[in-house]
């Protein structure tokens, strides 16, 4: 019983080592010399966010980017608050969401397209804000390189509670798994709250055909078609390191809300198209899952507390390594409750997993 306890956990210490390998192989690149070329559009689908919006729209009033060449679409997925636009230097519209599947956020992306005039597609989140350098370094970077795709960092605005460095730490936890499979050319995940590609490549993979049923994923599942196509795969879809380039969102105030949003990220798991990415969910699932088999072993007396203990060391040492690679890339401040997180997180991520298979969830007031 112990032993396969310690080969799951061994499995799942190289796979994050390996991912480790790969965070240092994507090089930060912060360059903004080049005159900006580049048009956009910022599509934000929104619900009930009268109150984050206009900081995103100031935010986006500060960049160092000329006004003319981006513009931003906000689509209203039937809000229940009343939102006004204020006066922008930068062109910004409302649209109502035309709701046709199941997905409110992957219908509200599809509805802005019918009107985007632009090569370039970026999507954000309501409640987020943007670096001043944001669209300069996506700009410089797309005018470098021949890319039709690409990811970037998010991050929390955290404060000092526990739930709160709970959140920072698992967030930092992905964004390193995200940055550390681009670095082994096996990129599966990225985060619509950061996300460019081009029009022309979103036709082309004809949208979210295939996976219009599922509620969440209009990122990664985006991004795995892209991935895997011949047309563009490694060669033209990037991850943009840079510290110009990172997205800071809310994180959320409950563990109720909490854990909803994470089994809706959870819930697309069985659906990705990428083999890395199915293999490398179930060996999360399976080390944590060790963990928490483990506890409950020897409290039942069959296996001795040292196993426990070295099972749990082995997991920590690789996770911390990773969470303070990713949190220095991503705000440089300290690490706050590591342990504690760390003996928590084996039954909320495995209570989640298991949740995700056949429970409901709610989310901005419904549910799917």
């Amino acid at each position: 019983m112990i032993f396969v306890l310690y080969f799951i956990i061994i499995l799942y210490c190289l796979a994050i080592v390996f991912l480790i390998y790969g965070f240092t192989k994507v090089n930060t690149i912060d360059y903004i010399g080049l005159t900006p070329k580049t048009k956009f559009s910022i599509i934000v689908p929104f619900r009930n966010e009268a109150e984050n919006l206009p900081i995103l729209l100031d935010s986006l009033s500060k960049l160092n980017y000329p006004m003319e060449l981006f513009e931003v679409i906000l689509v209203d997925d039937e809000s229940e608050e009343r939102f006004q636009i204020s006066n922008f230097r930068f062109q910004v519209s409302i649209i109502k969401n035309i709701r046709v599947s199941n997905s409110p956020k992957k219908d509200a992306i599809v509805t802005a397209m019918q009107i985007v005039n632009t090569d370039w597609i970026i999507t954000t989140d309501a409640d987020c804000t943007v670096n001043k350098n944001w669209l300069l370094t996506l700009d410089n970077y797309i005018q470098l390189h021949d890319v039709v795709m690409i990811a970037g960092a998010v991050t929390y605005d955290c404060d000092d509670s526990f739930l709160h460095h709970f959140q920072q730490l698992d967030f930092a936890s992905l964004q390193g798994a995200t940055i550390g499979s681009f670095g082994i050319k096996k990129g599966f995940m990225c985060n619509g709250a950061n996300f460019t590609y081009t029009k022309s490549l979103f036709q082309e993979l004809n949208a979210f055909n295939g996976n219009d049923g599922i509620a969440s994923g209009d990122d990664v599942f985006l991004l795995q078609k892209a991935m895997l196509s011949r047309n563009f795969g490694t060669e033209k879809v990037h991850y943009l390191k840079s510290k110009n380039n990172i997205v800071i969102t809310k994180p959320l105030n409950d563990w109720k809300s909490l854990f909803y949003q994470r089994v809706r990220w959870a819930s697309k798991t069985s659906s990705y198209q990428s083999t890395f990415g199915k293999g490398l969910g179930m060996l999360v699932f399976g080390g944590n899952l060790c963990l928490v088999f483990g506890l409950s072993f020897w409290i039942l007396g069959l296996v001795s507390f040292p196993n426990i203990f070295l099972l749990f060391v082995l997991k920590f040492s690789v996770d911390a390594v990773l969470i303070y690679k990713a949190n220095h890339f991503l705000n440089k401040s300290k690490i706050r409750y590591l342990v504690l997180s760390s003996l928590l997180y084996p039954f909320f991520s495995t209570s989640v997993a298991l949740y995700s298979l056949f429970g409901k969830y709610e989310w901005k007031g419904r549910k799917f």
